[in-house]
């Protein structure tokens, strides 16, 4: 009965996140939004810098690989990790394959969403970060894939660690066009 009780509080507390108006002139073809434990985050994916790599964002939102998944390294200063649905730690990947980098001149800075990978360029899959600073060393090393423009402020407020203890979670994400 507790677990019952305690589910229903969370949707109600859940609805008004929920129902969220998205941000004006935001193409929802290309743009995700994700709900945490924390509030939502509205993400504009750059297929423009990163076609493929904002292909496989939607398919994995579309797949629900990424609901209920945990922003596992979250750096003070730096940035807030998030995406493997498989081992939920930053060690696990998509169904899918590698993609090749697809590197631009977009700086990182405050609110820039990048694709993590391993110390081969063309080996990212499912796994991106949001910037919490400027991220200078980053450029050209990394993919752009979007960029914050709404819920930085939500962003702001994810549990510390590397790794996190309890981390707060992706609970959904959609592609904001599939939002009914």
């Amino acid at each position: 009965m507790i677990r019952i009780l305690a589910v229903l509080a969370a949707l109600v507390c859940a609805a008004p996140v929920m129902a969220q108006s998205l941000p004006a002139n935001l193409d929802k073809a290309n743009a995700i939004v994700i709900d945490t434990t924390k509030g939502r985050v509205v993400i504009k994916l750059r297929a423009d810098l990163a076609p493929k790599h904002a292909e496989r964002i939607k398919l994995l939102a579309r797949d629900g690989y990424y609901n209920n998944v945990p922003f596992h390294r979250v750096i003070e200063g730096f940035m807030a990790q998030t995406g493997d649905g498989k081992n939920f730690n930053g060690t696990g990947g998509s169904k899918y394959p590698n993609l090749p980098s697809e590197f631009s001149s977009v700086p990182f800075k405050r609110g820039i969403v990048g694709m993590a990978r391993t110390s081969d360029p063309n080996s990212a899959n499912s796994q991106f970060f949001i910037m919490f600073n400027d991220g200078p060393s980053l450029n050209g090393q990394y993919t752009v894939i979007g960029e914050v423009v709404a819920g930085m402020d939500v962003v702001d407020k994810l549990k510390r660690g590397e790794p996190v203890a309890d981390p707060d979670k992706m609970v959904k994400v959609q592609v904001a066009s599939d939002i009914k």
